[in-house]
């Protein structure tokens, strides 16, 4: 096991880490922005670095201050949480490049799933029934209203570098499918750093289920369980609950496999989440994306399954094997998780 281990990030996710961290008999250190220099993860740490002022590009999200706090204070291993710096497949490598262990996906991996259109060929090639878009980014306008013409309205326009829902946009008509193609491409350009786009057709009132799966890197996938995800405000997640209710015993199977098989397509190693939409009428599931990390939703698998995956993460990250490290105590009740 490491000796000690640097958060790279904030908040809740930020305190639950350290907690795990001090539970396997390793020491945290934590990062701050000027914003947080009291808040409660700065407090639970053994070391703290100030990164820099609060704006989250001139602290969380500068690579370069939190691998130069990492250095400093002797930490072996970064844990990136989730979001700022955690599906950057160019952060993974410079921590790799700075003798650190990144506690996540190799970057290949990253860079295989973080880009949404990348994923969605990953996904096709594994087996996974897609929902009718582009295969490429959109290049210009005129390709952008013929491809939409193909596809049909309605239809949504995605970020290829994003997720959480940031920059999605709705299109019922063509009116207003320039005006909405431009908006997202500047919201996704502002949020990610990259402003392509690519188009799918709009699912009406589908479930949103994923699958946790954990991997050794090298194959071997192992699917915990489902989650049901569909209760949602502006594209974010506002209850959890596991197992995912309703599904048949074929459905439930079909989108363990499909989830298994993108993760040995991509190598993947660690803790990460496939995420699919399923329409009840039909019992049509379509691959939506992959999560690369810790879901803010963990916790309702945890309980369900009798995991910590956190204590996983770190244990596989420090050399044990991935069956190993992923100590189960068994299935227990469903669990339902909630968010303000």
């Amino acid at each position: 096991m490491f000796r000690r281990v640097l958060v790279a990030n904030r908040g809740e996710i930020a305190v639950r880490i350290i907690r795990a961290i001090h539970e396997v008999g390793a020491e945290a250190v934590a990062v701050y922005s000027d914003a947080d220099r009291t808040a409660r993860h700065v407090m639970l740490a053994d070391f703290a670095v100030r990164l820099g002022p609060a704006p989250a590009s001139l602290s969380y999200l500068d690579a370069s201050l939190v691998l130069a706090a990492a250095r400093n204070t002797g930490a072996e291993a970064v844990h990136p949480g989730y979001g700022f710096l955690s599906e950057r497949g160019a952060f993974a490598q410079a921590c790799l490049d700075a003798g650190l262990t990144f506690v996540g996906p190799s970057p290949a991996t990253l860079d295989a799933t973080g880009n949404k259109v990348e994923a969605r060929r990953l996904a096709k090639l594994a087996g996974a029934r897609l929902v009718p878009g582009t295969a490429n980014p959109v290049a210009t306008v005129a390709e952008a209203v013929q491809v939409a013409h193909d596809i049909g309205f309605p239809l949504l326009i995605k970020a290829a570098a994003g997720g959480g829902g940031k920059g999605m946009q709705i299109v019922e008509t063509n009116d207003a499918f320039a005006s909405t193609l431009a908006s997202a491409q500047r919201i996704a350009l502002a949020a990610f750093g990259d402003g392509s786009v690519y188009l799918e057709r709009l699912v009406r009132r589908p479930r949103h289920i994923e699958v946790q799966i954990f991997g050794d890197g090298a194959g071997d996938v192992i699917a915990l369980g489902d989650r049901d995800c569909s209760v949602q405000r502006r594209f974010q997640k506002v209850v959890e609950e596991a197992p995912a209710p309703g599904l048949t015993d074929a459905v439930r199977a079909r989108l363990a496999a499909d989830a298994i098989a993108i993760g040995k397509a991509s190598n993947y190693g660690g803790a990460g989440t496939v995420e699919f939409l399923f329409e009840p009428e039909t019992h049509e599931t379509y691959f939506l994306e992959v999560n690369a990390r810790l879901q803010v939703e963990h916790p309702v698998t945890e309980l369900v399954h009798g995991v910590d995956l956190v204590h996983a993460q770190l244990r596989f990250a420090s050399g044990t094997p991935m069956r190993d490290a992923l100590a189960q105590s068994g299935w227990r009740d469903p669990a339902i998780h909630g968010q303000p």
